[in-house]
């Protein structure tokens, strides 16, 4: 029997750590489907197209790797492409705890589907899109963070963003990065008076 498996996400954006679960996901399925959910409720920085076209670029050299869209429950959609599995990262106990309760819940609408959790390479053991996101919008590098195709979209969206509200601020290009640079590193410093 054909061993099929999902790996949804809202993968905004993808990163390396991403990359390294389908990696390692593909070598264990003879199938892996990375399926973006598609949630009307946020407010993503990249459109699900545009989500999708980075994962289909990044994951062309796996075969048995595709990308697709859903929304909805991801029991009901792993029961329409006929998947046996939900692959999930976990990097911390935070996020142990709340896949626990995701796994249990699957299990309970859909008995026949499995969970399987991988832990991160420890170098991407602390990456979250969120915080690529964050250091992007604060004007930090994020090329250890993402692929390089990723790195050039963020700054594309970044250089629109900073272009609109600099101009609405009468500030320069070189000054807001400044600006942004400077408000990054106090954040830094008020995260570390406080561990």
């Amino acid at each position: 029997m054909k061993r099929v498996a999902i790996y949804p996400g809202s993968f905004d954006p993808p990163t390396n750590g991403h990359l390294d679960l389908i990696e390692r996901g593909s070598k264990i399925f003879d199938e892996l489907i990375v399926a973006i959910l598609r949630n009307p409720e946020k407010d993503p920085l990249f459109s699900v197209n545009e989500r999708r076209q980075m994962l289909e670029s990044m994951t062309a050299g796996f075969e048995n790797v595709s990308v697709d869209t859903f929304h909805g429950l991801t029991v009901d959609y792993a029961l329409r492409v006929e998947a046996q599995a939900i692959l999930r990262g976990i990097r911390a106990i935070s996020d142990y705890e709340y896949e626990l309760q995701m796994a249990l819940m699957n299990r309970k609408l859909q008995p026949g589907l499995e969970t399987v959790f991988m832990m991160p390479a420890a170098k991407y053991s602390y990456l979250s899109s969120r915080l690529v996101r964050e250091v992007a919008q604060l004007g930090g590098p994020v090329e250890c963070l993402v692929p390089e195709l990723v790195v050039r979209k963020l700054r594309e969206k970044m250089d629109v963003a900073n272009k609109f509200s600099n101009a609405d601020a009468g500030v320069s290009e070189p000054e807001a990065r400044a600006a942004d640079r400077a408000a990054a590193e106090r954040k830094i410093k008020s995260r570390k008076k406080k561990s």
